[in-house]
């Protein structure tokens, strides 16, 4: 298949566990929260014959990665003790590893990480970069995928107060270097890892986010010589710098900007788009991308 890339690099495949990721259009990543409290669909899911069939709807909608969360991350989301997150996480992950594409695990705690991946998880999504003690550890023997993000503080406390970067894409940049490094330095292999530069997470003005995403290929840590890109994960789905500048107050009312948010991520690189609303998602990439080709079949 020839990339919806044309106007730039695509990203490097990803290790991702029992699969490797090629990124000749945008993956979509469905969200599927087995929480009380997340920010848009806290509760709808948490008993489990809810979250299967939400799982089996997002598949027949076109999912490419299922992630699943068992803490919320909502600003202000108090900590979930370890036993409950894997009680809600492990049995899911278990009934789940069947479907065909990947399963994701939205979590930072290494206890959680470890106990999903030997139930079949294929990649760890970790909003706190793997800088929690044995999260490194947790990962490092295995060949599942790793998604490190930006996040400036931590959810109790990331958008209270005044948060200030001189450049934020900038600095979200070298952190991300950073944490690549530190990865490739205890030994994980370059192609096991994406990054995210964390959508609100610490990012508490309509500036922040909007630069983040209009120079969103400038985020990822710099390439080797004759190396691609890092795959770039993009997730705005519903989140409140949608509402601050479409005056929808509510996550739910967000729909129709989550998927403009995310065709600007796909345009701007993004190799995996993470969703509430993976058919409308799914809908709007095709679209975007039969525009794309017939850009590139007319030599634009």
């Amino acid at each position: 298949m020839t990339s919806v890339y044309p106007h730039l690099a695509t990203p490097a495949p990803l290790i991702c566990g029992r699969f490797t990721l090629t990124f000749e259009r945008p993956l979509v990543m469905g969200i599927l929260n087995v929480t009380p409290d997340s920010f848009s669909d806290g509760g709808r899911f948490i008993a489990r014959d809810d979250a299967l069939r939400q799982a089996e709807r997002m598949l027949a909608e076109g999912v490419d990665i299922i992630d699943i969360g068992g803490e919320s991350t909502r600003p202000g989301a108090p900590a979930v003790p370890v036993a409950e997150e894997l009680e809600r996480v492990v049995p899911l992950v278990e009934a789940l590893v069947g479907m065909g594409v990947p399963l994701s695990i939205d979590t930072y705690k290494p206890e959680v990480m470890r106990a999903a991946l030997a139930a079949g998880a294929d990649l760890i999504n970790d909003i706190w970069g793997f800088r929690r003690p044995g999260a490194l550890e947790a990962v490092r023997e295995t060949n599942c995928g790793l998604c490190v993000m930006h996040m400036l503080g931590e959810p109790q406390t990331m958008q209270r107060g005044e948060i200030e970067y001189g450049d934020v894409v900038a600095e979200v940049r070298a952190f991300l270097q950073e944490r690549v490094e530190a990865l490739t330095q205890a030994g994980i292999e370059r192609a096991r890892i994406s990054v995210d530069p964390g959508f609100g997470f610490g990012k508490a003005t309509r500036e922040h986010n909007y630069a983040l995403l209009a120079r969103l290929p400038e985020t990822a840590p710099q390439a080797g010589a004759g190396q691609a890109p890092f795959p770039i994960l993009a997730g705005m789905s519903r989140k409140s710098m949608l509402g601050a500048v479409t005056g929808r107050k509510t996550p739910a009312e967000r729909v129709a900007a989550s998927v403009a948010a995310a065709v600007c991520a796909a345009e701007r690189g993004a190799a995996i788009v993470r969703v509430h609303d993976v058919a409308q998602t799914v809908d709007a990439l095709k679209v975007w991308a039969a525009v794309r080709e017939a850009q590139r079949a007319h030599g634009a």
